[in-house]
């Protein structure tokens, strides 16, 4: 698995979405994720190059910058993920589909450390849990295809936002009226599981 194909990836998916995400982000929240992901990312594919190799070393370094160029509280959750995924992975140059299990999992723990949050409150972890479950589930046929159905659990939690009251962030505020709306964190943890497969895909 090449990291930097992967982040490419990502970051051109988060970019081309910019403006998807910041609409849905208009409706519950700050109107700024898109635009702050995008940034974000653009300054991620500025950093990475071809020939780094170490996959844990690639991650800490996207995740310092997602820290560093992402506003609100995208950034630190997003960062904390990358550099918690980073340390699993540290000094590897491919994955075994164990590795990317871990990855996950040490992603999902960064993020309910730092955003003290859990499954069900309208959060990006509603796409990510049920993705990384899913993946656990399936793991023994095969990444891409472990991975594929991962995707799908985390398109299923992405539409189960838009059922639940947002507890987390400024959409909170809106209690009962932030029913109805995706939550853009989902979206964005939704595009980044799909540009990984597609990366896989494209490898092999």
């Amino acid at each position: 698995m090449s990291i930097y194909k992967s982040l490419c990836e990502i970051g051109e998916r988060i970019i081309a979405n910019k403006d998807f995400l910041t609409e849905l982000d208009r409706e519950i929240g700050d109107a700024d994720h898109g635009v702050n992901m995008a940034r974000g990312f653009q300054a991620v594919l500025e950093k990475i190059t071809p020939d780094e190799k170490d996959i844990g070393a690639v991650l800490k370094k996207a995740g310092m910058t997602l820290l560093s160029k992402v506003g609100g509280a995208s950034g630190p959750l997003y960062g904390t993920a990358y550099m918690e995924a980073g340390k699993i992975l540290a000094g590897k140059e491919d994955l075994t589909p164990e590795d990317l299990k871990a990855a996950l999992e040490a992603a999902i723990a960064g993020i309910q450390k730092r955003g003290k949050a859990v499954r069900g409150e309208k959060t990006m972890l509603d796409a990510l849990i049920p993705a990384y479950e899913t993946y656990c589930e399936n793991i023994n046929s095969g990444m891409i295809n472990a991975l594929d159905l991962a995707c799908k659990s985390a398109h299923e939690g992405l539409e189960y936002t838009k059922t639940i009251i947002a507890t987390k962030g400024r959409a909170s505020y809106l209690g009962e009226r932030s029913i109805g709306h995706q939550d853009p964190g989902a979206a964005s943890m939704t595009l980044t599981l799909e540009a990984i497969l597609d990366a896989l895909k494209q490898e092999n």
